[in-house]
């Protein structure tokens, strides 16, 4: 599940009821709340969404990865994505986890949260960074700020294929474009699931996607046996 939740300036139980309904093993945010108070709020709105949160904040440029108690979190890091003064900094921020230590024989996936930037050199260049290294089991998710035809989304699209539904994210109320989004690489299968106005878990209840973050989430479903 991908989430941008707007430094968590909306509704916070209605976000953490948003995640709660759609159940994730793995949550990849956006637009956490930045500088100190990130330990302070980040770890409460985790324990609201009945995640975990390894921690480790500075060079995220306001991404986080939160993971299910079942999730096996193998590896944690974080990169900056460099920008001009005083822009916004831009980060990611990665993990490589399993599921229940590796007893369904799948091996570890790589996950990145990235949230782009609102240029459209300055984020092909950085989409081009996050992807280095990254191969057919890794996953990237995030806040691209572009949609399908953007530079930086395709070139993501082209190494690691759209496993979303492509539904529009923005704006939450009435969303018109597809802001946010989930590539998935070629070893892993999607699994067929529902769009950002239904859910699984326990719902979603449209009143809280519309009241919990200016964007609505993504989420997909994943195989993890080696095809």
């Amino acid at each position: 599940m991908s989430y941008n939740v707007h430094d968590l300036l909306d509704d916070r139980a209605a976000a953490a009821r948003v995640v709660r309904g759609v159940d994730p093993d793995v949550l990849c945010l956006q637009e956490v709340p930045r500088r100190l108070t990130t330990e302070l709020r980040l770890p409460q709105f985790a324990r609201e969404c009945r995640l975990l949160w390894r921690r480790g904040r500075l060079g995220t440029g306001g991404t986080a990865v939160l993971t299910a108690p079942r999730v096996v979190v193998h590896h944690v890091w974080r990169g900056r994505l460099p920008v001009r003064f005083p822009d916004r900094t831009r980060g990611y921020a990665a993990a490589s986890v399993s599921l229940g230590g590796d007893a369904s024989g799948a091996p570890e996936v790589t996950v990145v949260s990235v949230h782009l930037g609102l240029k459209a050199p300055e984020r092909l260049r950085h989409a081009a960074l996050v992807l280095e290294g990254l191969g057919d089991r890794a996953v990237v998710a995030g806040d691209l700020n572009e949609g399908p035809g953007g530079t930086a989304y395709d070139l993501i699209a082209a190494r690691l294929p759209l496993a979303s539904a492509g539904a529009s994210t923005f704006p939450a109320r009435r969303p018109t474009v597809a802001l946010d989004a989930i590539f998935a690489g070629r070893a892993l299968r999607v699994v067929p699931s529902s769009d950002v106005r239904d859910g699984r878990g326990d719902g979603v209840d449209e009143l809280d996607l519309a009241a919990g973050s200016d964007h609505r989430p993504v989420w997909v479903d994943l195989d993890l046996t080696p095809r």
